[in-house]
């Protein structure tokens, strides 16, 4: 298993660069509402000297991901998140199409000494089990073989009050795809521990 460490000062700022699609970029939401900026500023409540980057580009799939990443490196991130697959998902594509693009992301970001952390998403059942097998398995898959730090699932808690059979209308917008900024506090919730957690081995040195 490969892993990537980097050694920075603990007063250091770390630039994170998140490259993903419209759940990234902050879709129909005010600036500030966004995935990237509340999750920039619950870091830095939590002590964290951290500088998140927008890399998300409304509709873009894994494959549009990869083509963006050198030019995304080009900001000189010192660690990268991946939040890709629901617009292929949305389009019905092939896993294994999928899971070579974020492969060829995490490969690349290994070569250029680039710590990454894989965000997953849930896939839905109505492509059938194997598909959503495939899919879901991609991300864990991946970030093994990579090293990567990993989060299983950026919409647990929408999936979460699905799964329990409660309504989660306050939590997203009207199109029932992307969430509000309700919806993004809850998520910023449960992924900000694991990205600080990160962040404390990145600046450790520790490896992710």
């Amino acid at each position: 298993m490969l892993a990537v460490a980097l050694a920075l000062p603990a007063a250091a700022e770390i630039r994170v660069a998140a490259l993903g699609d419209s759940l990234t970029q902050g879709y129909g939401l005010a600036q500030g509402d966004g995935l990237v900026p509340q999750l920039e500023d619950w870091l830095r409540e939590e002590g964290h000297a951290v500088q998140m980057l927008n890399a998300g580009v409304s509709g873009d799939t894994t494959a549009g991901g990869l083509s963006r990443l050198d030019w995304t490196l080009g900001d000189n991130p010192d660690a990268m998140m991946i939040i890709l697959g629901g617009n292929d998902l949305l389009r019905g594509i092939d896993p294994a199409a999928s899971r070579a693009n974020l492969d060829a992301i995490l490969t690349r970001l290994n070569e250029a000494g680039i710590p990454a952390m894989l965000v997953g998403l849930p896939a839905p059942g109505n492509y059938g089990p194997e598909f959503r097998e495939a899919f879901e398995a991609m991300y864990v898959e991946l970030a093994e073989i990579h090293g990567a730090a990993f989060f299983p699932n950026l919409l647990q808690p929408i999936s979460d009050k699905y799964e329990q059979g409660q309504g989660f209308s306050d939590l997203m917008q009207d199109d029932h795809i992307h969430p509000n900024a309700a919806g993004v506090a809850a998520i910023v919730a449960g992924l900000g521990p694991v990205v600080a957690g990160w962040l404390d081995d990145l600046s450790a040195g520790q490896g992710s």
